[in-house]
């Protein structure tokens, strides 16, 4: 047990699938292993049953939805911090940070909690996005996303602000690691043909993820003769399958039903990346990180990638062959060749791990609470 044991607050949307929630859980996970309290407070979601696995505590608010009465959550949020007498609050999102903000702003300056926000993405520069450049400590997860609060709030100072690139697990995503035979025979029944490359691009099928350029470099591929065969892997949010029709019929339109498959939102991306040739980010919006990309290089699976954003900081440290220009699908075609052809390896080694990122983000929460004081007893 740590020495004094910090409770630590957590304000989210949802916990359903994404980066934002991954990162809240693997949070939530180092708390707990190190002796501390972890609460999160999110509208629920899918990750809700390994959080409370993990050990830590679920508050279910919608603090998420867009509406006046999100208001009346307030003095919920209040109760919540002096009852649990809350040392640390951790908002992720720009209404749970709102929302948090000004319960705090209700409380006795000796019951405050501190106040921490992440940047995971840049924001609508506007009053409204402020909010989350205005915690005693900001963490950023790259340096893309420092140098935009850097740019966007001047007067958010320096020190303020903290780099902590997210990561991924070695032990979870080993190097050269090999999926199980269970797995194996399952995915030979309902993955491509053999003999066949095995072109992967794990991402939410959103507009600006790069579906229709994967897919406008597959037909660029099939045209050439090189057997290959591509796999988008992620679903569409549930009231936006629009999108998914969409990317159906271009699929279809390019002759390409034979050669690209959508796979949906899947449980086991470990597995579908280790059996990939390469990976691939075509983003036409910077990353604000990338972590997909990180998966697929721990596990030793080259990754193209456009240039810009959070993926360029992490292929220009582990796989700068993989780098390709904004938007420029051909280069993309045409590196993928020359890396089925000969493909320098992958390096075994690599900073984005998750220990760090764990490390890191305790230390903030340590460091705000030093000097160490009475420990308040909850109400």
């Amino acid at each position: 047990m740590n020495a004094r044991a910090l409770t630590v607050v957590q304000l989210l949307p949802e916990l359903e699938v994404g980066g934002v929630e991954q990162g809240t859980l693997e949070i939530a996970e180092a708390l707990v292993a190190a002796g501390h309290r972890a609460i999160v407070v999110s509208g629920g979601g899918r990750l809700v049953p390994a959080l409370e696995a993990a050990g830590a505590r679920h508050v279910q608010l919608p603090i998420g939805r867009k509406r006046l009465s999100s208001l009346g959550l307030i003095p919920r949020l209040r109760a919540l911090f002096v009852a649990e007498a809350v040392d640390v609050v951790h908002a992720r999102s720009r209404l749970p940070a709102w929302l948090g903000h000004l319960a705090l702003r209700g409380m006795p300056a000796a019951q405050r909690p501190h106040w921490v926000t992440t940047v995971h993405g840049p924001y609508t520069v506007n009053r409204y996005s402020r909010i989350m450049a205005r915690g005693e400590r900001v963490i950023a997860i790259s340096e893309f996303i420092r140098d935009y609060i850097v740019r966007a709030w001047p007067e958010t100072p320096r020190a303020h602000i903290r780099m902590i690139p997210r990561g991924v697990s070695p032990q979870r995503f080993p190097w050269g690691y090999r999926p199980s035979a269970e797995w194996l025979a399952r995915w030979a029944i309902e993955g491509p043909p053999t003999g066949r490359f095995i072109l992967t691009l794990p991402a939410r099928l959103t507009r600006w993820k790069g579906q229709l350029d994967f897919i406008a470099m597959m037909a660029l591929l099939v045209e050439q003769g090189l057997p290959v065969h591509g796999l988008l892997v992620g679903g569409p949010h549930p009231r936006k399958r629009e999108f998914e029709t969409e990317l159906k019929g271009r699929i279809a339109a390019l002759g390409l039903s034979d050669h690209v498959q959508l796979l949906g939102q899947r449980s086991d991306m470990r597995e579908l990346l280790a059996v990939s040739d390469v990976v691939y980010s075509l983003t036409r919006e910077p990353e604000a990180f990338g972590r997909t990309t990180v998966e697929a290089l721990s596990l030793g699976r080259p990754v193209i990638g456009f240039d810009h954003g959070g993926t360029a900081e992490i292929l220009r440290e582990v796989f700068p062959s993989g780098l390709v220009p904004v938007g420029d699908v051909a280069a993309a075609a045409c590196l993928t060749a020359e890396l089925l052809a000969n493909c320098p390896p992958v390096p075994r080694e690599q900073p984005f791990t998750l220990q760090r990122l764990q490390a890191e983000t305790l230390a903030v929460y340590e460091e705000l609470c030093q000097p160490p004081g009475t420990r308040r007893t909850p109400a």
